[in-house]
């Protein structure tokens, strides 16, 4: 207290002057209309900035929120774009698109939101970790996508976490289609390139060029029709030429991927589990 009393007496004449300063002004706005309407200006134009800076900061921290909202609104546009697919090639009596079966609604399946918390793109087994799990409804076999594309499948869950096997693992096996073309293969990962993986078993008498895309045939207990993959980026021959190979660049990038969803359906999973015993 006392090298308070000391700094403030040392300094009185400074502070004596800062008072003296904000009198002035106060009295020179009070007085003068035309000082008193600059003194207005120059509060809202303050007034205007720290709000400006506020609202900044408030939708900075509302960015993760958002992100989830809009994944979800993407993949439910996806699916609703399959099924208006599927529709219209029904009342065209196109056969050949109607081949790719059943559509799967996304509307029979429940979305739980989730971020990515860790995830690796550099080996052939690569993992990531959503911080969701077995509170959150999450169990293993549920698929998961993103406003972009295929993610994977759920492989393991804790009460608050689950380890998510993306399609960039060597294990990848997903049933798919070429979109509108109705021809079908699965998606493999040869571990080479995260942002790449093959679709192998496609038919030679498939019709189809470099550019089109990739999606889920809703084939699989798993994930419904209509989510996307990625886009043929070239054509090769199988090993043994009895059918092609489609190179596509996914529409994911595994890289950058934060907010995820989660499908979740008890009976689909009760499915899964039983094909899955039966394998073994």
């Amino acid at each position: 207290m006392r090298a308070l009393i000391d700094f403030i007496i040392n300094r009185s004449h400074w502070l004596l002057f800062v008072v003296l300063e904000v009198v002035s002004v106060v009295l020179i706005v009070r007085s003068s209309s035309y000082q008193h309407s600059l003194y207005l200006s120059s509060a809202n134009a303050v007034a205007a900035w720290i709000y400006d800076v506020e609202s900044d900061i408030e939708q900075y921290f509302h960015m993760a929120s958002i992100n989830r909202q809009l994944s979800e609104r993407n993949i439910a546009l996806e699916s609703d774009n399959a099924t208006l697919r599927q529709q219209l090639s029904r009342a065209l009596g196109d056969s050949l698109v109607l081949t790719a079966g059943v559509p799967a609604q996304l509307s029979d399946y429940d979305l739980v939101a989730a971020e990515v918390v860790q995830s690796d793109v550099h080996s052939r087994r690569n993992l990531m970790t959503i911080n969701r799990g077995t509170a959150h409804g999450i169990d293993e076999g549920m698929g998961v996508v993103s406003g972009t594309g295929l993610v994977g499948v759920v492989y393991k869950a804790s009460t608050n976490y689950a380890i998510v096997m993306p399609i960039i693992h060597e294990r990848t096996r997903v049933s798919c289609t070429i979109r509108d073309r109705g021809y079908f293969g699965y998606l493999t990962w040869d571990g080479s390139d995260p942002l790449r993986a093959w679709v192998e078993d496609v038919p030679r008498h498939a019709k189809f060029e470099v550019g089109d895309w990739i999606e889920t045939n809703g084939h699989s207990a798993i994930f419904p029709a209509g989510i996307t993959v990625g886009e043929i980026e070239s054509i090769e021959d199988s090993r043994d030429g009895l059918s092609y190979r489609l190179r596509v660049k996914l529409s994911t990038d595994f890289g950058c991927l934060r907010d995820v969803c989660v499908l979740t359906n008890s009976q689909l999973i009760e499915q899964w589990r039983l094909m899955r015993e039966a394998s073994k």
